[in-house]
């Protein structure tokens, strides 16, 4: 039985080997690896942890400061309602005691619709709010087109005097809006006087007190707005879409909406369209960004570009405030390049042989004068001068007034100009016996070539069939045959005479008695020409045409 080592007994050292160490060694690295990724963990979490606790923090102090500053301004204007309410009562007052006046004493009204000046304007204008006569302000309005600009500067100030002003515009534009109420007998395009209209409302119901972020409208007014809206959104399904509508009625449907402050974030997407189908019309940016569109803008600008409408693209970059992401200057490049293309395709186009220069021109034309507009307005010369483009214009409209001159026909060349006819000779109402018939020229004869010409037939040969059923020269004692043509016989003497034949108003002056052996004398008549002659018995003895045709067109 082996013995039990005394643990006091001093015995032999085991020594570890390479392997064991190489081991621990390994596993100390892996160690300290592991306790050195968790540390940059643990520190990125803190980090983190801060930064979204500085975030919070910074939120937390922006929404304080908003909420203190939205119960200020809901603050003042519940302190602001009691003096816009005085205000509006007291303009309420002086507009009815105004009214009165003006219906004790009517003022001075022009005949003839003129006007001299703006004051002579406004005083219109204004007569016609303070009676709250809608129909004679809208036909004032629209008969005074050519004035635009002082009717854009009178018509607030004109408006400013009604008792109820946004019932009174409504009243006045509903001639056309929503509904053109004119039917097929509407004129003229009238889009421009209800935007114009609706223009000239919006300084006329801000607030007195607290500016435009609130609108004088009351709910009822406002609630009657939507509804004109909502009847202008089913029309325009009815006419086939937004492709079909008229820009015109478009740009009045959008003002509507942002005087009366109906927007409604749900539309977006149709506003949308409807600002891209008419990105041509000068307000269409403003009235984008009123829409609520200003997110939208550079998807907005960037279908314009690919649609090849890079100038509207233009005036909305301007608006916005997005030249450094879409510079003006290439993109009226490409708007010229585009324009050249489409003007070289008129010119290639075979329907348009007759007017292509014309055409081509006036596109190009167009498209220049657009350009340099754009330079202008921008103010940029420095990017893109327009000298060249200039130049090209006045080309152009060289081109176009040397075209225009007038050919000079010579004086001895006489024509008719009203049925393409010869014109009478010229000492023709010099004759005794001239006479000038007031219908057209007879065409000349031409004989057919279908119908076949026979010789005069020799003695001895039958005589050949007749092409037209013709029939013989009528011999005494034998009745007349048929006319085909409603030819009359050569009057006899003693019978009367038959009606006049293209127009004339009197018969022949000398009738002469029927005689089937000698040519009848000349008709004394509007019949220019050589006389009738009768074929002997036999049709073609003489080798003329048939009866008929000889007696009104040789």
């Amino acid at each position: 039985m082996e013995s039990i080592p005394d643990p006091g007994e001093v015995t032999e050292l085991v020594q570890p080997s390479f392997d064991e160490f190489q081991r621990q060694a390994s596993l100390m690295t892996s160690c300290t690896l592991l306790w050195k990724e968790l540390s940059d963990h643990i520190n990125s979490l803190e980090q983190n942890l801060l930064k979204q606790s500085e975030t919070l923090k910074r939120k937390i102090e922006t929404l304080d400061s908003e909420t203190k500053a939205s119960l200020e301004s809901l603050k003042k204007r519940e302190l602001s309602i009691e003096d816009s309410v005085k205000i509006a009562l007291r303009r309420v007052d002086f507009n009815t005691k105004a009214a009165m006046r003006t219906l004790s004493d009517e003022l001075e009204e022009n005949p003839d619709g003129e006007v001299d000046n703006g004051d002579c304007l406004l005083q219109h204008l204004k007569s016609s709010c303070l009676k709250m006569e809608a129909k004679e302000f809208w036909n004032f309005v629209t008969g005074k087109k050519k004035e635009l600009d002082l009717l854009r500067e009178k018509i607030p100030a004109a408006l400013s005097e009604c008792i109820d002003p946004v019932r009174f515009v409504m009243e006045v534009i509903s001639e056309v809006f929503p509904v053109d109420k004119r039917g097929n007998e509407g004129g003229s395009d009238l889009g421009w006087a209800c935007v114009l209209i609706l223009e000239s409302l919006i300084p006329v119901l801000v607030d007195p007190v607290i500016g435009k972020s609130r609108m004088l409208v009351t709910p009822s007014m406002k609630e009657q707005a939507k509804e004109i809206a909502v009847t202008w959104k089913k029309s325009l399904e009815e006419r086939g879409g937004i492709e079909n509508v008229k820009t015109p009625d478009v740009h009045t449907f959008l003002q509507h909406l942002v005087t009366f402050g109906i927007v409604k974030k749900e539309d977006l997407e149709f506003y949308r369209k409807l600002v891209v189908a008419s990105a041509w019309r000068k307000q269409m940016p403003k009235l984008a960004v009123s829409l609520g569109l200003g997110d939208q803008m550079p998807d907005m600008i960037e279908e314009l570009i690919s649609k090849g409408q890079q100038l509207d693209a233009v005036h909305f970059t301007y608006e916005v405030g997005l030249v450094d992401k879409f510079p003006p200057a290439p993109l009226l490049k490409a708007f010229l390049r585009d324009a050249k293309k489409a003007a070289s395709s008129i010119l290639d186009d075979p329907n348009n042989t007759g007017r292509a220069v014309q055409l081509a021109a006036r596109k190009e034309q167009s498209a220049l004068r657009a350009v340099i507009k754009c330079i202008e307005e921008y103010k940029l010369e420095a990017e893109f001068p327009p000298e060249n483009l200039k130049k090209r214009l006045e080309q152009l409209e060289k081109s176009k007034t040397e075209k225009r001159k007038p050919v000079v026909v010579p004086a001895n060349k006489r024509t008719r100009a009203s049925n393409g006819g010869p014109m009478p000779p010229a000492k023709a109402g010099r004759l005794t016996n001239a006479y000038v018939s007031s219908f057209h020229a007879p065409p000349p004869f031409v004989r057919s070539p279908s119908h076949t010409q026979y010789p005069t037939p020799v003695q001895g040969y039958p005589s050949p069939p007749a092409m037209h059923t013709q029939y013989p020269t009528p011999v005494q004692g034998y009745p007349s045959p048929p006319a085909m043509h409603t030819q009359y016989p050569t009057p006899v003497q003693g019978y009367p005479s038959p009606p006049a034949m293209y127009g004339s108003r009197s018969p022949p002056a000398n009738p002469y008695a029927y005689s089937p052996e000698a040519a009848p004398p000349p008709l004394a008549g509007p019949y220019p020409g050589a006389p009738m002659n009768y074929p002997v018995y036999g049709g073609y003895g003489n080798g003329l045409a048939p009866a008929y045709q000889q007696a009104y067109y040789r």
